[in-house]
């Protein structure tokens, strides 16, 4: 069994997912359009270039998304997508591009547990928490 997480936009999915790709260092593996399609009906007619199904793949893992009618668009609630990064310096230019046009729920520091941790809501509304656990001690 694999759990992929799947994102829901509100028109945005194709900058988030180009986004995604170029800060993760991922690659885009899908993207539909609504239009030719039979859900071309279930949004507004200025919406036949939206985003009906994205993929994108980083490390193996598949983050997926579309972007959804605005009438049934919710903004995430209660959930974050977490990222363990392998250095501090990642962990903290990832944390400066999620956090540009988004919004720092905590900031990137060393915790107890970790060498650096925070939380941040992406500029498309997509919270994540941001992890780089410590490096062994070396005697």
């Amino acid at each position: 069994m694999q759990v992929n997480t799947y994102l829901s936009f509100n028109g945005e999915c194709e900058a988030a997912f180009k986004f995604y790709e170029q800060c993760l260092g991922g690659r885009i593996a899908a993207m539909f359009r609504y239009e030719g399609t039979p859900l071309a009906a279930t949004v507004p007619a200025d919406w036949s270039d939206k985003v009906m199904h994205a993929s994108v793949v980083v490390d193996g893992q598949e983050l997926m998304g579309a972007d959804v009618a605005p009438e049934q668009y919710e903004p995430p609630k209660g959930i974050s997508l977490s990222l363990n990064l392998g250095t501090a310096a990642e962990a903290e230019r990832v944390f400066g591009e999620f956090a540009d046009g988004g919004r720092i729920v905590q900031p990137l520091e060393r915790t107890f547990w970790s060498e650096r941790f925070g939380m941040v809501i992406d500029r498309f509304g997509v919270p994540w928490m941001i992890n780089c656990e410590e490096a062994p001690q070396t005697s």
